[in-house]
């Protein structure tokens, strides 16, 4: 068939008509892809992300319960094991209530400088959906629940300052209190949008604190020694002080705590990439070196290196690497593991006894101290290699630390810590005399020398050693107490 040329000029104007609308046809197509492809990557980082922090919410978890309970639990008189374990295990439940009331709004929301506001109140708004401040590939309610973590262990962690002598309804006000008091405000001014400390988020001071060397370990120490001092000294102190009842139960708890740390730590790049492989290996490091750093020094000391030495020493350099942990090499948490171990066994095993104050389970010795000396240090030894978090206003990296040529990053550190030791210092102060006040925070000398397992609680750890009429009458409660207490380990035989 012959075309005309009016055909002929027809076809002509459709190929040219039709051939952009082709190709804008397929390169929509191809938009239409990429965006797919696009959402699919972020769909399975999120995927990925979410399912690392789940597992970082539960290994913090297990810092707690069982670990620092069983770490705790063995250090002290067998007449009192149950109760202290009992310390740590109540606040997973009390901590918990706070949080989900106000304590997550009070730390996280945005407020002022100093505390956050009540949008997050009852946990309204904290949902599925990221927060793109804090965790933008993660449901904000796992971040919550990471944060909630940290939140329990700080208080539990303070129990150890007054074991063995403060009543467990005390206990409890003073820990619910402390959590908003102390506790919120520094979280928010460390970590919170808007936070006087914060690094990324708008701070005046831009602080350094990977994974609470402030918020949790500086606070818990300074507060656990503004305890030891104000409640007083065990009876009998240190004469007739009570060696560890079970090193087996605290040897498990200190390798249960080194685990769990790596969630402590590595969890708090909030992500599943690079960063959190830095932290887990500087976590790794700090501990192993902490431990012999804290042996050494006893070795040298005393001529024996003990066991509660060494599995103190880790603990040490856990604290001391945590604020540290996302943006020091490996070389630098072994240097920071080795100081904190070091400096915390001359703190126990000198300062203290010169002092002659009674922190039952050195938390000020290892928790305050390395936690202050990892904060400072963060500041010398941060670098942009391994977490470029300081940029200028066009992206370029910014030194971080002073080994980067920052040293003004250790003026920061130290009004940090500054603060830390200020609210925690006044807050537990204020806290532990209103409550002193009000229902008294110390049991009787009689209480005391019976053992807290009985006299707060109504039971025994080890029933077998109070006769077999306790384990008869044991079930009807405090009415069968009377003939347990005539079994019950005197003050005059700690130790034993």
């Amino acid at each position: 068939m012959t075309l005309t040329l009016g055909s002929k000029l027809l076809v002509g104007a459709m190929l040219i008509i039709g051939s952009p609308v082709a190709a804008v046809a397929q390169t929509g197509g191809v938009e239409d892809q990429i965006k797919k492809l696009q959402d699919a990557v972020a769909a399975a980082q999120g995927s990925a992300d979410n399912s690392w922090m789940l597992v970082c919410v539960a290994l913090v978890l297990l810092m707690t319960g069982p670990g620092l309970a069983l770490f705790y639990g063995g250090l002290v008189n067998r007449k009192n094991v149950l109760a202290t374990m009992m310390q740590s295990f109540v606040l997973m439940a009390v901590v918990t209530v706070v949080w989900f009331v106000c304590g997550y709004s009070l730390a996280f929301s945005e407020g002022d400088a100093v505390i956050g506001g009540l949008d997050h109140i009852l946990l309204k708004g904290v949902g599925i959906a990221p927060n793109a401040d804090y965790a933008p590939t993660i449901p904000q309610q796992t971040y919550m629940m990471f944060q909630l973590m940290f939140a329990i262990i700080t208080p539990a962690l303070i129990t150890g300052a007054f074991a063995e002598r403060m009543k467990f309804s005390a206990m409890l006000a003073v820990t619910i209190l402390w959590s908003l008091l102390v506790y919120a405000p520094l979280a928010h001014m460390v970590w919170g949008k808007g936070g006087l400390l914060n690094a990324t988020l708008g701070g005046r001071f831009p602080a350094l604190d990977f994974a609470g060397g402030t918020v949790v370990h500086i606070s818990s120490g300074v507060s656990a020694l503004v305890c030891a001092i104000y409640i007083g000294k065990r009876k009998g102190y240190p004469s007739l002080q009570s060696p560890p009842h079970n090193l087996i139960l605290s040897f498990i708890g200190a390798c249960l705590l080194w685990v769990g740390w790596f969630g402590f730590n590595a969890g708090s790049a909030v992500s599943a990439g690079g960063l959190a492989t830095s932290a887990f290996v500087a976590t790794h490091f700090a501990a192993a070196s902490g431990a012999l750093g804290w042996m050494a020094a006893e070795w040298a000391r005393t001529n024996k290196p003990s066991v509660l030495g060494a599995i103190s020493g880790a603990v040490a350099g856990l604290v001391a690497v945590t604020p540290a942990s996302g943006f020091v090499t490996p070389a630098s948490a072994l240097l920071l593991g080795v100081i904190g171990g070091a400096a915390c066994y001359f703190m126990t095993a000198v300062v203290k006894r010169r002092l002659g104050y009674d922190d039952s389970l050195d938390v000020f010795g290892v928790h305050g101290v390395a936690g202050t000396l990892g904060a400072v240090l963060t500041g010398v030894f941060a670098t942009a290699a391994i977490n470029p978090i300081f940029k200028d206003a066009t992206g370029s990296v910014l030194p971080v630390g002073a080994v980067d040529g920052n040293p003004h990053q250790i003026v920061n550190q130290l009004i940090a810590v500054g603060f830390a030791w200020l609210i925690a210092a006044a807050g537990t102060t204020a806290i532990l005399k209103l409550v002193d006040m009000s229902i008294g925070l110390r049991v009787s000398e009689e209480e005391e020398a019976i053992g807290l397992d009985l006299t707060q609680h109504g039971e025994l750890a080890y029933a077998h050693e109070a006769g077999s009429d306790f384990e008869m009458e044991s079930s009807a409660g405090l009415a069968g107490a009377p003939d347990a207490i005539s079994h019950a380990p005197r003050l005059s035989e700690a130790g034993d």
